[in-house]
């Protein structure tokens, strides 16, 4: 059974200065969106933080992801948690590994502070959360589906703290070069 997380959830892991994200951005779907940040698929927050980004993780990172392929996603439904309105990609699978690679080569990066138990959250774009969100038809939404995207790199982020927002710091291809 997936974990639900509920509206209240958000005050488990507030955002530190220098808090890092592995992510998937997702340009298909930023119209649909309506929260600050752009469509994205989290595969590990918080990864590591800032300070402890060095070249050897760089090139740790660059060669984890290049041995994955880009991922051919869609999205075909709309789905809830409380106080979350989000899409589910397909397949996951693919995402699910990439986060499983991540975090048997960085274990002490525990998805969501471990406020979802050690597997964090199911792969998801979030398209609303927090008050309100529960009152939003799916059906605004449901016009734009089945969406299709085509992921070709991860993208390394971080923030300054809560309430700053995020900012590329590197970004990663998928794939061998040339792929």
């Amino acid at each position: 059974m997936p974990t639900r997380p509920t509206s209240q959830d958000n005050d488990g892991w507030p955002d530190l200065p220098g808090d890092t994200a592995l992510t998937l951005h997702v340009p298909e779907a930023d119209a649909l969106v309506r929260t600050p940040s752009r469509a994205h698929i989290t595969l590990l927050y918080p990864f590591l933080p800032l300070d402890r980004i060095t070249p050897e993780t760089d090139a740790e990172l660059r060669s984890l992801f290049a041995s994955a392929p880009p991922l051919p996603l869609t999205f075909t439904e709309v789905r809830r948690w409380p106080g979350v309105l989000y899409l589910p990609p397909a397949p996951d699978d693919p995402l699910r590994a990439l986060t499983k690679a991540l975090r048997q080569r960085w274990p002490e990066a525990v998805p969501y502070r471990g406020i979802f138990g050690d597997e964090g959250l199911d792969p998801h774009l979030t398209l609303a959360s927090g008050a309100g969100t529960d009152d939003v038809p799916e059906t605004e939404f449901t016009g734009a589906l089945p969406l299709h995207a085509r992921v070709e790199s991860v993208k390394l982020i971080v923030t300054e703290g809560a309430g700053t927002g995020w900012r590329d710091l590197r970004t990663y291809r998928l794939g061998p070069p040339g792929y």
